[in-house]
């Protein structure tokens, strides 16, 4: 019961995390630096600190064996690489609220890719939960006003940020027997210089042109904030999450993304709540409860090994 307390928690957090940064990320871009500029701080910042604590921790933990090798690769580049370049490129496109909604598609994705790759069945719960959390998200987003006309490209940025929410589903999948076999630092480390790899290339001169004496504190921070919580904290409890719950309970909290992200407007005073707002919430919060409830049979099992073994 604790455990599960601590990785909802987990999950939680990383939601506000997540939430957060649709606001954030678009006073720093374009005017003060372009999308793949940050991709590359928030890469570079990351490799640097998984690597040196990677070593302190478990010096000796390697990934090893080939098959293991070319996950961690496949990791790096659909979680990390492209991930974070489709991201950053579609939200600079986009609207935050388009952003939002077209996240909720990664659930879907990691449910059938747990089907396929981890042979992990797709019980009626699961399917109702998606169903239900999907309505409440979609109904969250769809109730404000579009800005269509402020993001002429909106229809470019929504295909990239369609295309982070895929790569980002088949990354959950992908990584979840890597976390379960090695250290946290050992695979972070390794993913996110395969990342670099594949992001920095793009990214480097934005990075090295931007105009870093013109940028006024609150940018720094919420930089620092984009380098910190969006890229080390949240990579970390997300992963860690993945030792204890299945990438389907993972991936269905992007559905609380767009009400975390109505919470903090309101706090700063640039939305309002409604009794519509929390009917919509409810929703989402049972699509949450519904897809981490886990098959009869898979707890059967369970209690059996537990009554065998005492």
């Amino acid at each position: 019961m604790r455990n599960s307390f601590r990785v909802h928690a987990a999950l939680f957090f990383v939601s506000v995390i997540y939430a957060a940064n649709y606001s954030l990320s678009k006073d720093v871009m374009p005017r003060y630096m372009g999308p793949f500029g940050i991709v590359t701080l928030r890469i570079v910042g990351a490799v640097l600190f998984f690597t040196i604590i990677k070593y302190v921790v478990a010096p000796r933990d390697k990934i090893v064996g080939r098959a293991d090798n070319v996950r961690s690769i496949l990791c790096g580049i659909c979680g990390i690489g492209v991930n974070q370049l489709l991201f950053f490129s579609g939200l600079n496109l986009t609207s935050p609220i388009s952003a939002s909604l077209l996240q909720t598609i990664a659930p879907i994705i990691v449910v059938i890719a747990s089907a396929v790759l981890l042979s992990e069945k797709i019980t009626l719960p699961r399917v109702l939960g998606i169903a239900v959390g999907a309505a409440g998200a979609a109904s969250l987003i769809l109730s404000r006003n579009a800005q269509a006309a402020i993001y002429p490209h909106a229809t470019l940025g929504n295909i990239f940020i369609l295309a982070n929410a895929t790569v980002f589903g088949l990354y959950l999948v992908l990584v979840q027997p890597l976390m379960r076999k090695y250290h946290a630092f050992t695979v972070l480390s390794r993913i996110f210089l395969v990342g670099a790899v594949i992001a920095v290339p793009f990214g480097w001169r934005e990075a090295l042109t931007a105009d870093y004496a013109s940028f006024p504190l609150y940018i720094w921070l919420e930089i620092g904030y984009m380098v910190v919580f969006l890229t080390i904290l949240a990579y970390l409890l997300n992963n860690w999450a993945l030792k204890y719950a299945s990438p389907a309970l993972l991936g269905v909290y992007i559905y609380l993304q767009p009400v975390l992200a109505v919470l903090i407007a309101v706090a700063l005073g640039k939305d309002h709540f409604s009794w519509g707002k929390a009917g919509q919430a409810a929703l989402i919060f049972l699509g949450v409860w519904l897809v981490s409830q886990k098959p009869k049979k898979a707890v059967v099992s369970e209690v059996a090994v537990k009554t065998v073994q005492s």
